[in-house]
């Protein structure tokens, strides 16, 4: 045996290869987190196993579904709206379209719609995958509702599909723009899109469009016209600047965009643009079948249906849609009497001219539900197409101080000296005296025809709406808390002029005849506000379509609603207020009038029906406001005259057969106990001087309630019809006669920290002096 080493047999060792070949060594396993990361080939066959499925997916839904035949026409049904009782309030549907050829319509005009809806239709293909996914990201991510379709799908949906928001409808409109894009040339789908396209007013297609708007064919149109058909496409009713003239600024700003974009594509030129002005539509003419007040109800329906995303504008108008209403056929019939007898049919245009101008406009709500029961939205639809209880444009004047006086219970507010604010405060009620506390420059609001008032308590400055007294209390307030207070009750966020100053106290903003009913139902429901409701069923083929779940939710502590309840009871036992008594019934209200007597209104309630009301000015041919100065024969026209009047017949009549209910309140602590000042209200600046008010306590005048609105603690009551004598009221209690009915408050205590901030945390500059507002 050798010495020598021996080397390894192959078959011994396993590590040599076939004829001599080195062993190769093995992969180590993969351990820990490693294991979870795929290989490379592992990542490759999956995506190409994706692919491929997407592929089959697509080759099958390409070869399954089929164009199928027209069916905008065909299928359009009409939507009936019924009263609560079940009777029928009117019916829509009927489709008004003329078709056109693409030729009659300016090349100008196609390139409005171009854009705005699809700049790069010519060039793109029938979908346009980046803008789904960008308008998919911006919805999820709450940026709004935003849509990525090209003018092929709208045109697909519009004209071969439907209008609902459902993935089946989406994916065949998905395959269906391929298949037409491939078949149909881009003229012939501009066209079909021009004609199928909803743009309000009833108008199906550009051409009954510019009929609708301008009263012109199409061939006729301008750009600037057809640029404003364009923005129309957005939000067709929402942009309707007739109907709509708090969206004014908002559709005027859609226009330029789809000019801006006209210049930016070529299609005009920057010179031509800077030409043109807003061409604002002809007065609306509704649908005979909308006559009366139908239309304006129909029209507030669908905003309130569209606006709570329950159905969009285009589903809706496509019909087949059973929708009762919350509106009672009774108290509406009432509503339309109440206002013919007391306001239109002493209208004489033929020799006054001013009463050419006059509107009015209404809204009835049970506190209760939210409920509206009646609305009044013009003399009639199809002459006045604009809806008077939903339009955001005219001023509410002093029917929002009644919010700063809520506002000031709520926060437990003191004056500048240290007094807690109730209906006994004693404010300085000089004419154009200087607000003390605020640092957002000098305000001095003057008072109705410039009336001094001298020391005057909160409630007798709310029977005579005396605005030195209220421009003050909103800074005590403090005018972000009164904003706040005034959203809470029940006024959009979004209310025009709805302003942190003391201005905020004489009503500049512009909330609709609604809005104000919701919030005053609020103060009449005990600060616990019903949002509200125009809707309680709608059904589609049988099947019920949900609706925005409502709710009852405390807005303002129930000393703070009622308190404001006891003074607005003032106002109309004694104050600006007293047609409303001939409502025979215990009522609050407060009386208001825009700036430059432009609109008047009454804004009232019983313990059961809250209503408000407001007479309006706008010229017929322009569309302006108007001071209501010499309409009806009358030198100028308040709250308390006309509005008032139509507030009484109209609660009368609505409430007639049901008991009369009297107002359970109850009061903040010392709503009912005399100021005794121990020193002068607060004083008026020196620049510009106004007066030095008197240091005594003044006494309560007769105007501010009736002979018999007397405390009672008990004992013989010479006026007392039934046993003699009043019920002994507990501590605690009182009980005041009003209008012949025993009403019970009760007066809670409440804690007082300290004086309220003496301005406003963010001041903007006040709205100029009014001697308007009352």
């Amino acid at each position: 045996m050798s010495d020598e080493p021996q080397q390894p047999k192959a078959a011994e060792s396993g590590k040599a290869g076939k004829a001599g070949k080195p062993a190769q060594r093995k992969r180590p396993r993969r351990t820990g987190w490693r294991r979870l990361i795929p290989t490379w080939r592992t990542a490759l066959g999956t995506i190409l196993c994706f692919l491929l499925l997407c592929i089959g997916l697509f080759a099958l839904g390409y070869y399954l579904v089929k164009i199928p035949p027209a069916n905008a026409t065909a299928t359009a049904q009409s939507n009936v709206y019924l009263y609560a009782d079940g009777s029928q309030l009117a019916r829509d549907g009927e489709i008004n379209r003329e078709n056109v050829s693409l030729s009659q319509i300016p090349r100008n005009v196609q390139h409005t719609v171009l854009a705005a809806e699809d700049r790069e239709f010519y060039s793109e293909s029938a979908i346009d995958p980046k803008a789904m996914v960008r308008a998919a990201w911006n919805t999820v991510t709450g940026k709004g509702k935003q849509s990525g379709s090209t003018i092929t799908q709208q045109y697909v949906k519009n004209y071969y599909l439907g209008q609902e928001q459902t993935i089946t409808r989406k994916v065949k409109e998905f395959f269906i723009s391929i298949k037409l894009d491939r078949e149909e040339s881009k003229d012939h789908i501009l066209e079909g899109y021009l004609n199928t396209s909803y743009f309000g007013r009833n108008a199906y297609g550009i051409q009954a469009a510019a009929q609708a708007y301008y009263g012109v064919d199409v061939e006729d149109l301008t750009t600037a016209q057809g640029a404003y058909l364009a923005a129309l496409l957005n939000a067709p009713s929402s942009y309707d600047v007739i109907a709509h003239p708090e969206n004014k600024a908002q559709a005027v700003a859609r226009w330029n965009y789809v000019l801006d974009g006209m210049v930016k594509e070529k299609w005009l030129s920057e010179a031509d643009r800077k030409k043109m002005t807003f061409p604002m539509p002809d007065d609306a003419n509704g649908p005979a079948g909308m006559s009366g007040q139908r239309g304006y109800l129909v029209q507030a329906v669908k905003d309130y249906l569209t606006d709570n995303d329950v159905i969009d504008e285009d589903t809706l108008a496509v019909g087949g849609y059973r929708i009762t209403t919350t509106l009672q056929k009774k108290k509406q019939d009432a509503f339309v009497k109440a206002v013919d007898d007391q306001l239109m049919s002493k209208v004489d245009k033929e020799n006054r001219a001013a009463d050419r101008n006059v509107r009015a406009g209404g809204a009835a709500i049970d506190p209760a539900t939210g409920k509206v029961l009646a609305m009044y939205g013009g003399i009639d639809y199809t002459k006045q197409y604009v809806n008077n209880a939903t339009r955001r444009d005219y001023q509410v004047g002093s029917t929002f101080k009644p919010f700063v006086f809520t506002s000031a219970v709520e926060n437990a507010s003191t004056t500048q000296d240290g007094r807690t604010i109730t209906p006994n405060t004693v404010y300085d009620g000089t004419n154009a005296r200087p607000v003390q506390g605020w640092s957002g420059g000098y305000y001095a609001p003057e008072n109705e025809d410039k009336t001094d008032y001298g020391p005057i308590t909160v409630r007798t400055a709310t029977d005579k709406s005396v605005n030195a007294v209220y421009a003050q209390m909103a800074v005590d307030v403090g005018s972000d808390k009164v904003k706040q207070t005034a959203i809470a009750l029940g006024l959009p966020k979004n209310t025009p002029d709805l302003t942190e100053s003391p201005s905020i106290a004489l009503g500049p903003a512009t909330a609709s005849v609604l809005d104000m009913t919701e919030a005053y139902a609020t103060l009449a429901n005990h600060g616990r506000r019903a949002t509200y409701t125009l809707v309680a069923e709608v059904t589609k083929d049988g099947a019920n379509i949900d609706l925005p779940e409502q709710t009852t939710k405390r807005a303002v502590t129930r000393e703070s609603a009622d308190t404001t309840t006891s003074i607005l009871q003032s106002v109309v036992e004694g104050g600006t207020g007293t047609a409303a008594l001939a409502a025979d019934r215990p009522a609050a209200g407060k009386t208001g009038t825009a700036e430059e007597d432009t609109a008047a209104w009454f804004a009232g309630y019983t313990p059961d029906l809250a209503t408000v009301v407001a007479v309006m000015g706008q010229n017929p041919d322009t569309g302006a406001h108007t001071p209501l100065y010499g309409a009806l024969g009358l030198s100028r026209i308040n709250g308390g005259g006309f509005p008032a009047q139509i507030w009484a017949q109209f609660t009368k009549a609505a409430l007639t057969g049901s008991p009369a209910k009297d107002f359970d309140l109850d009061l903040e602590s010392g709503a009912d106990q005399p100021e005794i000042p121990t020193a002068a209200p607060d004083e008026p600046s020196t620049e510009p001087p106004t007066g030095e008010p008197s240091s005594e306590p003044p006494s309560e005048p007769a105007s501010s309630g009736p002979p018999d609105r007397t405390v009672h603690t008990g004992g013989a009551h010479p006026r007392d019809s039934v046993g003699g004598t009043e019920p002994t009221v507990r501590t605690g209690e009182r009980t005041v006669r009003r209008l012949g009915l025993h009403q019970r408050l009760r007066i809670r205590p409440r804690a007082v920290t300290g004086p309220a901030s003496s301005g406003p945390t963010s001041p903007s500059a006040p709205r100029s002096p009014r001697s308007a507002a009352r």
